[in-house]
C-alpha cells in the first residue's frame, strides 16, 4: 500500500528551525518527485519545494527560498525538508507529495500523506 507519513513539526518560536521528514512506502517510493506543500487556515495548498528522484533535482517557492533546504536520505525513501529563520507566516500543515511530474502543480500528485503541523509564534 502507497503511503507517505511526515513528521517533525512542532511550535517554534520567530527565528527557529524546524526539520520535518517524510517517509514513503509502496507504490508512493517509485514516484519521480516529491514536493513539500503547506496548508493554510482556508485548506489551500501552497508549494514549498521539490526534489527529483534521479538527480535530486531541487525547486523551491520564492518565499521560502533561501531559508529552505528539500534533500533525499540516504535510504532513497526518506525525503526531508529543512525550514530556517521562520517566520509566523511559516504556520501551517506541512504536506508532502509524490508524483509522476516535475511541477508545483497540487492537480499533478498521485500521493499524499496527512501532514504536520508547524506553528511559528513571535
Amino acid at each position: 500500500q502507497a503511503q507517505l507519513v511526515e513528521s517533525g513539526g512542532g511550535a517554534v518560536q520567530a527565528g527557529g528551525s524546524l526539520r520535518l521528514s517524510c517517509v514513503a512506502s509502496g507504490r508512493a517510493r517509485d514516484m519521480y518527485v516529491w514536493s513539500w506543500f503547506r496548508q493554510g487556515p482556508r485548506n489551500e495548498r501552497e508549494f514549498v519545494a521539490r526534489i527529483t528522484r534521479i538527480g535530486s533535482r531541487s525547486t523551491y517557492a520564492d518565499a521560502l527560498e533561501g531559508r529552505s533546504t528539500v534533500s533525499r536520505g540516504n535510504a532513497k525513501n526518506t525525503v526531508y525538508l529543512q525550514l530556517n529563520s521562520l517566520k509566523s507566516e511559516d504556520t501551517g500543515i506541512y504536506l508532502c507529495a509524490a508524483g509522476l511530474h516535475d511541477t508545483s502543480n497540487t492537480g499533478a500528485y498521485t500521493y499524499w500523506g496527512k501532514g504536520t503541523q508547524v506553528t511559528v509564534s513571535q
